[in-house]
């Protein structure tokens, strides 16, 4: 059973995200968080695989309980929920350990198809409305003052093929079947790319992807 927080302030879309998960025999919410502080405090009581985080939210936001909840011991995966056109400020989310986005107006199947590819640490920058949220967000950030993004120099020519796919969405099953690998092989592949280029998920690493060309926007 993949055990999820859903943290919203406010109460009906909490209630329609708790009726969705619970609907799914695999998956179940242990507890509900009306800002960032309450996030906390419901993983540390309840434990959870998964939470579902809004970004704007009272007493503190969900890019900062992200970046607190990634230090804990036995850290949650965490799904940003956003609005494509304004939530700009996901990046931070991203880049403080958020392991993809979810709109909310995403479909009942993807999403729920998104917790549990976060669940078992899979790709959830596949379904269509969140790669096109990734574009988006490479467009603005480069707008912004950022640091520079890590040398893809540091990556022998099978791990950017590696990262090429991570950033196309592919599963670590996917990108064994199109490299004529194993899955554990691909595992250990993508484990490197993400260590070697200081990162901590699937979807900051298929920013990376974007930023320094490896792969372009709308291919």
């Amino acid at each position: 059973m993949i055990r999820v927080v859903v943290a919203d302030d406010q109460l009906l879309v909490r209630a329609g995200f708790r009726a969705l998960v619970d609907s799914d025999p695999d998956l179940e919410v242990v507890a509900e968080a009306a800002n960032g502080k309450e996030a906390i405090e419901m993983v540390r009581l309840h434990g959870g695989d998964v939470v579902l985080m809004d970004i704007r939210m009272p007493e503190m936001d969900g890019i900062e309980a992200t970046r607190r909840l990634r230090t804990l011991d036995d850290p949650p995966q965490v799904l940003i929920l956003t609005t494509f056109d304004t939530d700009d400020n996901a990046f931070d989310a991203l880049e403080a350990g958020a392991a993809g986005f979810l709109v909310k107006d995403t479909p009942p199947v993807q999403l729920l198809e998104a917790v549990k590819a976060a669940a078992r640490g899979g790709a959830v920058i596949s379904p269509a409305t969140t790669r096109r949220l990734v574009d988006h967000l490479v467009a603005a950030r480069a707008e912004r003052d950022r640091p520079i993004a890590p040398s893809l120099d540091l990556l022998t020519d099978r791990e950017r093929q590696v990262l090429e796919l991570i950033a196309r969405g592919c599963s670590n099953r996917e990108i064994a079947g199109r490299l004529f690998i194993s899955e554990m092989t691909a595992k250990t592949h993508v484990s490197r790319v993400l260590t070697k280029l200081g990162l901590e998920s699937r979807v900051q690493a298929a920013v990376i992807a974007y930023e320094t060309g490896l792969v372009r926007p709308g291919e």
